[in-house]
Order: C-alpha cells, then structure tokens, then sequence
C-alpha cells in the first residue's frame, strides 16, 4: 500500500473536518486537490474510506483503521523533523480542546493549577462546538476535549473503540438577561414569559443545534442577533438587545448588567462537563492536565 504523508494528512482533516470542503480550507487546498487525495487514499487502499451523507463526509471502519494509523505516522514524523532540525520541545505538549464556554471558566482555573503542579506541561487551546470537538478528538488534532452533554447522556459518538470520558461536574442551565430590562430585579422567570423574547444565539447547522434559545421552547423562537463568541453574546444581553441560556457556573465571569433567572414551568436543564480522549494509556502529560480540569 503506497500513501503519502500528505494523504494521511488529508485524511486526518477530512475526518476532523466532516466536509471535503472545509478539510480543503483549512489545509490551503482547493477542493478538487482533496477530492483527487482521497480517491488516491481509496485506490491504494483498495477499500471505501469515507461516506458521502447529507451532512457531511464520515470515514468508514476502514477509514477510521487507517486514521489510527495515520494519527502514529504523522506524530512520528513529527517527532522526526523535531530531531533533524533541534528544534525538540523542552515541555511536554498536550492540545485541549474546548467548548465554546468552558475557556472563560474551566481554562484559567486549570492553567493555574498546572502551572504550579506541572510547570513543565504547556497546553495550547482550540475551541470548537462539542461534535467537532469529536471529530478532532478522533483525528487525533487534539489530545483532550472539554465537552458538555445533556441527559440522558448517552455516548458521544456512535464511532468505536468509545471515547474515554470523565465527569467534572452537572450544573443547571439558566437564563441570562439585562439587569435593568424586563426581567429586572427578579431570579426566576416563567417559561411562558420566554416564547415572545428576543433571543441572542450561536449560528446552526445540520450537525449542530441552535445553542442559546431555552430548550423546547413552544413556538418558533424570535432571534435577533447571531453569534458564537459568549462576550459578545453577554455584552449584547447587558445592553437590553436580548436574553440567552448560559450555564450556571459561568456566573463568576459575567460582565457587568447582566443577571441570571432560572426558568419555572418547565423541565430543569442539567448539563454535565466532560473531559474526553481516545482510549488506551494516556501520557503523564495528559493525565496531569486531565486532574487539572476534573479537580475544579
């Protein structure tokens, strides 16, 4: 079997990526080039690796064999080019990745206590939702995840071997709202009281829901604005242009005029925090930065 390295690198983003599309723009590909590596891939391989779906591309179980092999190679390669050139790292390297809230609370008590525990790991960071945290997790771009899941907490994934995951901790979903717009001076809010405000969310897809409207909220929701980053979102709140769903545990970090009212009249909303890595023996290096996060 004859594959490059720059296949497998191709393989290893179109895994982490879902689309051949967004693998080609994060290598500085064009789409056709990926297209033409992955029938490359699939013609040495002799095999089918990947799975056209509507949304998205998905790697067989042959495909996801390859990856795992694909995730030793390219680190080796690595290590290698580290060697040949002196340039080895004098700290020992774990990539996290998190959620879209979890930087402003969970990364800096973290960092903290490793940086006192463990000075000789340095962690850099990627945000992402928690699907393409997997995705990334699988592909092996990041050594841990920082992910939330909701009752009944199932699997993350349907891929196999399963995921290794630890609880860090169940906090309740609320809402966050201006300190001085309708919902002034108050603690709880009606859910009935929800289905005509003005809602402030992150962008959705196929693969990923609309986060920062009430779950089950009866009706079509009334979004004005869009976006991902959780200042914006909470800057927007504090100046009366909407309401979003926050969970509890980022009440430290909050910016001034906002507040936080839980929601009466419907099913109290649990997330649980998670860390998450591929099975098998983890690094010294990973495990420190794992009790780092868990022992919040």
């Amino acid at each position: 079997m004859d594959i490059s390295s720059t296949g497998l690198r191709v393989l290893r983003q179109i895994a982490e990526s879902g689309s051949f599309t967004a693998a080609a723009t994060r290598l500085g590909y064009t789409q056709s080039a990926v297209s033409r590596q992955a029938a490359s891939l699939e013609r040495s391989a002799g095999t089918a690796l990947f799975e056209r779906r509507p949304d998205g591309v998905r790697l067989t179980s042959a495909g996801l064999t390859l990856l795992r092999h694909a995730r030793t190679i390219l680190d080796c390669l690595t290590a290698a080019e580290h060697e040949l050139t002196g340039t080895v790292p004098r700290t020992e390297l774990v990539r996290l990745g998190l959620f879209l809230s979890a930087g402003a609370v969970v990364l800096p008590t973290a960092l903290t206590r490793l940086s006192a525990t463990d000075p000789q790991i340095t962690v850099t960071t990627t945000e992402g939702t928690t699907p393409s945290l997997i995705r990334a997790l699988r592909a092996g771009s990041i050594d841990l995840a920082v992910l939330t899941s909701r009752p009944p907490h199932r699997p993350l994934d349907g891929e196999s071997p399963r995921l290794h995951v630890e609880t860090v901790a169940d906090t309740e979903l609320v809402v966050a709202a201006s300190s001085t717009g309708p919902f002034a001076g108050r603690t709880a809010v009606h859910v009935d009281e929800l289905v005509d405000a003005p809602w402030i969310a992150a962008p959705a897809s196929n693969s990923e829901p609309l986060l920062g409207v009430w779950p089950g909220l009866p009706g079509r929701p009334h979004i004005v604005h869009c976006a991902r980053d959780w200042l914006t979102k909470l800057r927007l709140v504090a100046c009366g242009s909407g309401v979003t769903t926050v969970p509890l545990r980022l009440s430290p970090v909050l910016p001034p005029g906002v507040s936080l009212l839980h929601v009466e009249g419907a099913p109290c909303e649990i997330r649980r925090l998670l860390v998450a890595r591929l099975p098998g023996r983890p690094t010294q290096a990973i495990t420190a930065v794992t009790r780092a996060i868990t022992d919040m």
